[in-house]
């Protein structure tokens, strides 16, 4: 079936590494799963940094690249917009998309501070006609999917406990520079960075948290140098004779969560976690069985379940397969054994998200993506476990949200 919608076009903010991953997802996203859905005119790369986005507009095969993202706003060509920059730029830039009548997909965490985070929110339930989504990416992930649909359907059993982590080094080095992701309260560092990722995807293979406990947070590298130039993710400097600034959120960031199913969560998340780049893990614990995942084979889960005949149980591999969510038709070699990477989950994001942009009905589309509404409740229980840590490991009620 070929599509009769007119084409979309979109654009992307932000040509960093996050950035150029949503710019390859809106180019992939005609390739899979079935067609009818309207065509994708990739319109613009927006970067403040020139040859971020010149270079991402051309390696990507974008019409254009411009350093100021009003420049997307004004252009009454342009129906969706992604947003991946600092956290801090989100309200203004998402606002004055909505305000344009653009669909506006925004990377998580949802914004720098929970009023700006609620006015995003308010803006989302005020714009009815208008699609707006948090970007998180692990809800999509074929395997974590998975391990939802084991624990929705009782496989696993009654859940006791679930274990995630996210553990990565991008801050492990005390030259690497200021830069916004070091600046902020406690609770918007690693907990606000990747630990928003464990939260959302602990909630979307347990169900909802109704308590937070326990929390702690630490600092363990205090100072940072400051760059003259642009920075990026990963750059390090001569400290020797650089001016310092004084880093004030978390390097590390631990606590329980208590879910409404009566389930037991540990989370920890590191943004100092030495060679570790990008190490995410789940451990999920059930009356009749586990499951496990790791970022670091995404195209696997271990399961151990009362299946196994007497004598042969243990963990065993299980590859993603036309079976588990989003694969069937997300692969152009959907069978198992083939794998899947942390890519493709940005690209069946950018399917929902389009799905829902044209109006596929809920019952026909793909699970609806994350809203603003998510992600102002995800950055709320974020602050409750700040609560938490600055008042000794408290419990924190977070069931209102």
């Amino acid at each position: 079936m070929s599509t009769t919608h007119a084409p979309l076009a979109v654009a992307v903010i932000g040509a960093g590494m996050a950035g150029t991953t949503h710019a390859n997802a809106w180019r992939q996203v005609g390739t899979v799963f079935d067609l009818g859905l309207p065509k994708v005119h990739l319109a613009a790369i927006a970067d403040a940094y020139e040859p971020f986005a010149v270079d991402a507009a051309e390696r990507y095969g974008y019409a254009k690249a411009v350093t100021d993202w009003r420049d997307i706003a004004n252009d009454p060509s342009i129906d969706i917009v992604s947003i991946v920059v600092g956290n801090a730029l989100h309200r203004e830039i998402a606002e004055a998309m909505i305000r344009a009548g653009k669909h506006v997909l925004c990377e998580k965490p949802l914004a720098d501070t929970l009023e700006n985070a609620k006015a995003m929110a308010e803006a989302e339930a005020a714009s009815p006609g208008v699609v707006t989504s948090t970007g998180f990416t692990y809800r999509r992930n074929a395997a974590v999917a998975e391990i939802a649909q084991l624990v929705t359907t009782g496989h696993l059993g009654d859940i006791s406990h679930i274990n995630a982590r996210y553990w990565c080094d991008y801050g492990c080095d005390p030259s690497t520079p200021m830069a916004w992701r070091y600046s902020g309260p406690m609770g918007s560092g690693a907990l606000g960075d990747v630990g928003s990722h464990l939260i959302d995807t602990a909630e979307t293979i347990c169900g909802p948290l109704v308590a937070v406990s326990g929390g702690a947070l630490a600092t363990l590298i205090t100072q940072r140098p400051v760059a003259a130039g642009h920075v990026t993710r990963g750059t390090a400097l001569d400290v020797a004779d650089a001016e310092m600034a004084e880093v004030t959120n978390d390097d590390v960031a631990t606590f329980t969560g208590h879910f409404a199913n009566g389930a037991i969560g540990s989370f920890s998340a590191s943004r100092i976690a030495w060679n570790m780049p990008n190490a995410m893990m789940i451990d999920v614990h059930g009356s009749r069985g586990r499951a496990y995942w790791d970022l670091a084979r995404t195209g696997e889960i271990l399961v151990d379940d009362a299946s196994a005949p007497a004598g042969l149980a243990g963990p065993r591999q299980v590859l993603v397969n036309p079976t588990f969510p989003y694969f069937a038709r997300g692969s152009s070699m959907a069978f198992g054994g083939v794998g899947a990477t942390q890519i493709e989950q940005f690209t069946y994001q950018a399917y929902a998200f389009l799905q829902q942009v044209a109006g596929v009905p809920e019952a026909e589309a793909l699970p609806r993506c994350a809203t603003f509404a998510d992600g102002y409740r995800e950055m709320r229980i974020a602050a409750a476990v700040a609560e938490s840590a600055a008042t000794g490991g408290t419990t924190v009620d977070v069931s209102g949200f």
